[in-house]
């Protein structure tokens, strides 16, 4: 497929602002794309029904952190004359279609999904207390991509299960619906472009990057705030003096700088070296201290999260205006969104009043029954 026929889509749940470990293993590949310009069209969503599916005794919750992940989809640098930026819940044709998917898959199946395992333990679901939504989420991802017939979804690693599932719909489909023909299109998975951007480790090195277990570094972070969360990042705990060899494996601030740190940095932040492979020569050699690197990491955050903070400095002044972007937004997905949903109800043969020649077959039935 030529880059310019992708249709890009991609989104995430309202559980409150976007930390760096989104940034860095989606929201960032984002923008890059939009910049580009190579595709055909571009669909940025908030997923709020979906966050609903484990928030439903908290629905301000959900409703509040709409707006928080709007301010940082704008403040990263997504145009809106450029990707359609929506609220699933607007857009209820997912849900229909969501409806028509839950026949694809069985309850086997998605109890095999390892996303959908993982998600359950973290949340502490235990047996028939698991919300019938939250179970089935990844039905509704798929109604999601398949809405827009995306091609090409950028995610993060632990979402490729969900892919899978998803493209599993669409064949099923496809094969008892298409006649020959593909309805819905199979998308494929756009991941970040190096390890350590896969899975960004929290601050504390423990685990992902997780709000409730609060060790993220948030893209709207003050200076303050960046600077006490870096000079409390776990290192190498047996790294004790400057000059005792220090380890890399499962050092947080080395992690961070293979995700963030460009060979241009350390000509502006520390020019006593080239590049990140002599800064961790140094490192495991001895005669490096944790804090010379996490005064190194704490500058390159900086420089990446200033432009950042000034975006949404300025979109936090204009929230009407966010909320008419994500209006106009919600009006173009959904015409995309029932332009498909036609395509499968004629598929499924439930287009009863648009089907002309099932009314006159049905007509000249019963009119030659009677005579």
């Amino acid at each position: 497929m030529d880059k310019k026929d992708r249709v890009i889509l991609t989104g995430d749940r309202p559980t409150g602002r976007l930390h760096i470990g989104h940034y860095v293993g989606s929201l960032r590949r984002r923008v890059q794309l939009q910049n580009e310009g190579e595709y055909k069209k571009m669909y940025v969503f908030i997923a709020d029904a979906q966050a609903l599916t484990d928030n439903i005794d908290n629905p301000e919750k959900v409703r509040q952190n709409v707006i928080e992940v709007a301010l940082d989809y704008l403040s990263a640098g997504l145009d809106p004359e450029r990707v359609t930026l929506f609220i699933q819940s607007q857009v209820p044709e997912l849900c229909e279609l969501s409806f028509y998917f839950m026949d694809m898959v069985s309850v086997s199946r998605l109890s095999r999904n390892p996303t959908v395992k993982t998600e359950i333990q973290m949340r502490g679901f235990a047996g028939e207390s698991i919300p019938v939504g939250f179970f089935t989420y990844p039905i509704s991802q798929a109604a999601d991509i398949t809405a827009f017939k995306a091609t090409t979804v950028p995610v993060g690693e632990d979402q490729k299960p969900m892919l899978e599932q998803a493209n599993e719909i669409v064949r099923r489909f496809n094969n008892i619906y298409g006649g020959g023909k593909d309805i819905l299109v199979e998308p494929s998975i756009m991941l970040p472009d190096s390890q350590a951007c896969m899975r960004l480790p929290g601050t504390d090195g423990k685990a992902k990057m997780s709000k409730s277990l609060g060790n993220c570094i948030y893209l709207s972070d003050t200076p303050k705030e960046l600077k006490t969360k870096v000079n409390s990042m776990f290192t190498d705990p047996e790294h004790i003096h400057v000059e005792q060899p220090g380890h890399l494996e499962g050092n947080t601030v080395f992690t961070y700088l293979d995700a963030f740190c460009e060979d241009s940095d350390f000509e502006k932040f520390l020019p006593d070296y080239k590049n990140l492979d002599e800064l961790k020569a140094h490192y495991t050699r001895g005669g490096l201290g944790d804090g010379t690197c996490k005064k190194f990491l704490l500058n390159i955050l900086n420089d990446r999260l200033a432009p950042i903070r000034e975006r949404r400095a300025y979109w936090e002044q204009r929230i009407p205006e966010v909320y008419e972007i994500l209006r106009k937004g919600c009006e173009e997905a959904r015409a995309v969104a029932q332009a498909t949903l036609d395509d499968v109800r004629r598929a499924m043969k439930i287009n009863y009043f648009d089907d002309v020649e099932l009314i006159q077959e049905q007509a000249k039935r019963y009119s030659l029954s009677k005579k």
